[in-house]
């Protein structure tokens, strides 16, 4: 079963002098000989490196206390998430899932075998208690394709001890410079490994930037591609909001195909905004449960006790957690279907040749502001549409299709921030308070459905109903204000609408 440990370490370069003496650093009383170690690492990429160019790291170490198979992920400079599985011979399942949006139907094979010698010290305080631990590394590297280069070199390594303050490792790089010892220029051994061995350097290929109005389109698009591919993981591991954001990058690239089909050939896009569609749904069903519960306990919590009555936090409780990990179950399985690794390779071969249209090579300020003001336009009519309804039924589905309209708004001028410059953002800005508020109203509607679920289920148990009640009627009134508040929001954004 695999594990995470956040790792926070520096790496120095490293000469004959070895490692300065780093007692009366902060807290460090004392610096603790721990002996030579003996590390033998295989790291696996595909044969493009896919994994090295995410700047993500997979290896299969023996050696040391931490035996295993090791998957980085960046977290920040000198911040990352190890995620750790037991020794076996080939990639371990629960590993090769959190890179599967990367490699997809590719083969990780041996890349690079880093044999190190370490010269491990303990940094302790008065107390004996673990500061960090500083280590000297002798690395020799071996290409395990292609030619097959090698590189030899010495480098110093300082990490952090679990629930360590990072400003400790400042103090030690500031006694380190003094010694005349420098950061490394490699961000981890596997990088320097690559470097040195393959005769090349590797060059990072930025975009250029965006010139034309497909240009544009294609930046904000290939971004929510990005960050499909790099949620992947976090949604796998059940990161707190990663779902959710997922699901943002999942409906802002299908709105980018809706909303410039002047840009992009509608009859190429289409399919794959239906693609988009089908996974903001399957997204939807964890994200959904997520918020309904987090709602639903606040609500809870927010009443005095006289007014629960009955067992509804436990009733709640169970609730959510049967839903809960079911819904993240079926979400694993959908991340792991044909269908949505399909759905990647269609967004990649997309961006690689995409269908553009005439207009696509025009200037972007003409094109973008005028399928913006479309959008903008229909959603005018729908908000008059749902201010004329009747409270109800009928209202609640008119400002529910008006919230998802205004999304689709923000997006399209998200899109165009970059060459629409403050009039996007000030619409951004005031589309982003109209969903927000509309879908406050949509939340309370979707929560008077399940209130009035776990209402029957607790009256065919024979326990008091009272408590339900009084969380229904909160939620009506937080829809009614939501009502009450939108002709003078809508009227606020309209009167600085200026795209």
């Amino acid at each position: 079963m695999a594990d995470t440990k956040r790792e926070i370490e520096r790496k120095y370069e490293s000469d004959d002098s070895g490692l300065p003496d780093l007692t009366g650093v902060g807290a460090v009383a004392a610096v603790l000989d721990k002996g030579l170690m003996e590390l033998d690492a295989t790291y696996y990429d595909t044969a493009d490196e896919r994994l090295a160019g995410a700047c993500l790291t997979l290896r299969r170490r023996t050696g040391g206390s931490d035996a295993g198979w090791h998957l980085k992920f960046p977290v920040a400079p000198g911040v990352r998430d190890e995620i750790r599985a037991p020794l076996s011979d080939t990639v371990p399942e629960e590993i090769a899932a959190l890179v599967r949006s990367r490699v997809r139907d590719a083969e990780l094979v041996p890349l690079v075998r880093l044999r190190s010698a370490r010269d491990v010290r303990h940094l302790v305080d008065a107390d004996g208690t673990l500061l960090a631990e500083a280590s000297i590394d002798a690395v020799t590297a071996e290409r395990l394709t292609g030619r097959g280069g090698a590189a030899q070199w010495t480098e110093i390594e300082v990490e952090l001890a679990d629930d360590g303050d990072p400003a400790f490792l400042d103090l030690v790089e500031k006694r380190l410079r003094r010694a005349g010892v420098r950061p490394s220029k490699s961000s981890s051994k596997l990088a320097r490994a690559l470097a040195q061995t393959s005769g090349h350097r590797r060059e990072k290929v930025r975009p250029a930037p965006p010139v034309t109005a497909g240009d544009h389109v294609l930046a904000y698009l290939r971004a929510q591609r990005d960050v499909l591919v790099e949620l992947d993981p976090a949604v796998r591991r059940d990161v707190p909001d990663s779902v959710h954001r997922m699901r943002v990058a999942t409906r802002r690239a299908r709105s980018t195909l809706r909303s410039f089909r002047s840009v992009l050939d509608r009859t190429v896009t289409d399919p794959v905004g239906a693609e988009l569609k089908w996974l903001a749904g399957e997204l939807g069903v964890d994200r959904d449960h997520e918020v309904m519960t987090e709602r639903l306990t606040a609500a809870l919590d927010a009443l005095p006790p006289d007014l629960v009555t009955g067992p509804v936090p436990e009733r709640l409780a169970t609730w959510a957690e049967a839903r809960r990990g079911g819904a993240h179950a079926h979400l694993t399985g959908v991340l792991d279907s044909r269908r949505y690794l399909t759905l990647l390779d269609t967004l990649d071969a997309l961006l690689a040749d995409p269908p553009l249209r005439k207009a696509a090579g025009n200037q972007p300020e003409k094109v973008l502001a005028q399928a913006v003001r479309k959008d903008l336009a229909t959603l005018s009519a729908l908000i008059e549409q749902a201010l004329g309804a009747p409270p109800g039924a009928e209202r609640d589905t008119a400002v529910h299709e008006a919230r998802k309209k205004g999304k689709r708004t923000r997006y399209a001028a998200e899109a165009a921030t970059a060459a629409l410059g403050k009039p996007a953002r000030s619409l951004t800005r005031g589309m982003k308070s109209l969903t927000t508020l509309l879908g406050d109203h949509q939340d309370s509607v979707m929560t008077r459905l399940t209130l009035r679920e776990l209402s029957a289920v607790a009256h065919a148990a024979g326990e008091n109903t009272f408590t339900y009640g009084v969380l229904y009627g909160r939620e009506e009134a937080r829809a009614a204000q939501a009502e009450a508040e939108l002709p003078g929001l809508w009227k606020e954004i309209t009167s600085g609408a200026a795209v």
